[in-house]
Formats: structure tokens, sequence, C-alpha cells
């Protein structure tokens, strides 16, 4: 279960739910998680998920952030995957975020296929 907004401390109200039902409750690291990443990425389940950038979500032409590193400081410390997402809107970008974590995460451009293209999307793009 993702929950964006819930800060990393007060994962507790939630985690002994998630553990009832046998949902991971996924750990999100921002750009400015800092010198949190590996107290976060220690803790985590299921998959990380790490923001690309600030803002709000949505497609973005350009990624700036210097996520590398980030996902250095992730792997040194778990061996759960991670994927980066956060505005991801071209195959390019996918694949960049895809050669430097295990994996990206594309919600922004799917919701526009669907838009544009309804029930036709998939066979669209």
């Amino acid at each position: 279960m993702i929950l964006p907004d819930l800060p990393f401390k007060e994962k507790d109200e939630f985690q002994p739910l998630c553990k009832i039902f046998g949902v991971d409750l996924i750990s999100l690291i921002a750009p400015t998680s800092e010198n949190r990443i590996a107290m976060i990425a220690k803790e985590a389940e299921g998959f990380i998920y790490i923001v690309s950038s600030l803002g709000v979500t949505g497609m973005r032409s350009e990624i700036k952030t210097d996520l590398a590193s980030i996902v250095d400081v992730v792997r040194a410390n778990t061996n759960v995957p991670c994927a980066i997402g956060f505005g991801i809107s071209t195959p390019e970008q996918a694949k960049k975020m895809a050669q430097i974590s295990d994996g990206a995460i594309v919600g922004s451009a799917i919701i526009k296929l669907i838009e544009k293209h309804g029930k036709d999307a998939l066979e669209r793009e």
C-alpha cells in the first residue's frame, strides 16, 4: 500500500494493520530525504518508491535529480528492490530510470493515454 503523504515517523500507525492483512507498506524516498535514506531503506518492505523530483505528480520533460546517488544509498542498506517514479512520461525516461534502479513507475502517462484513446489505449501506443 502506498500512502503518499505519510511521514516516515508516522508509519507505525499503519504498519500493524498492513501486517494483519498481509499488505506491504511501501516506503517513499524523496530527493529531500537526504540523511534519512539509509534509515528508510533498512525498514522497507515490498519495494521502495523513489520519487524522481519535487512538485506535483505528472509528466515532466526532464528529470534533473541525482537519482543514481539515492539508489546507491538504498542498495547499500537493503536488498529490497527500488523503482523510480513521479514524472516519468516517455519511453526514454522509463528506460533511463530502469537502468539505474529496479524499475520505472509510470502513472500519469498511462492515464493520459487512457484519457486520449479510451478502451483502445493499449492497442494505440
